[in-house]
C-alpha cells in the first residue's frame, strides 16, 4: 500500500522556521518527482516546490523562492521542505505528492498524495 506521511508542521511566529518531512512507502520513491503543495480553506491547492528523481533540478513557486528549500533523500524515501522567513500568508495545510512529471505541477498530475500537515504562522 502506498503511504506518504507528512510531519513537522506547527505554529510559529512570522520570521520563524519549520522543517517538514514526508516519509514515503509502497511505491518506487526514486522513480518519481516529489513535490509540495499547500492549501488554505476556500482556495485551490497550490503547488509550492518540486524536485526531480536525483535531487536536481529543483523548482519553486515565486511566492516561496528564496525562503523555502526542497530536498530529498532517496536512501530514506523521504522528502523535505525547509521553510525560513515564514510569513502569515504561508499558513496552510502542506501536502507532499509523487508525480511523474516535474517543474510547476498541476494538481491533476499528482499520482499519490499525503494527508497533510498544518503550518500556522502568526503575525
Amino acid at each position: 500500500q502506498v503511504q506518504l506521511v507528512e510531519s513537522g508542521g506547527g505554529s510559529v511566529q512570522a520570521g520563524g522556521s519549520l522543517r517538514l518531512s514526508c516519509a514515503a512507502s509502497g511505491y518506487p520513491f526514486s522513480a518519481y518527482c516529489m513535490a509540495w503543495f499547500r492549501q488554505v480553506p476556500g482556495k485551490e491547492r497550490e503547488w509550492v516546490a518540486s524536485v526531480w528523481l536525483t535531487g536536481v533540478p529543483i523548482y519553486y513557486a515565486d511566492s516561496v523562492k528564496g525562503r523555502f528549500t526542497v530536498s530529498r533523500d532517496n536512501a530514506k524515501n523521504t522528502l523535505y521542505l525547509a521553510m525560513n522567513s515564514l510569513k502569515p500568508e504561508d499558513t496552510a495545510m502542506y501536502y507532499c505528492a509523487a508525480v511523474s512529471v516535474c517543474g510547476p505541477i498541476d494538481v491533476d498530475r499528482v499520482r499519490y498524495w499525503g494527508q497533510g500537515t498544518q503550518v500556522t504562522v502568526s503575525s
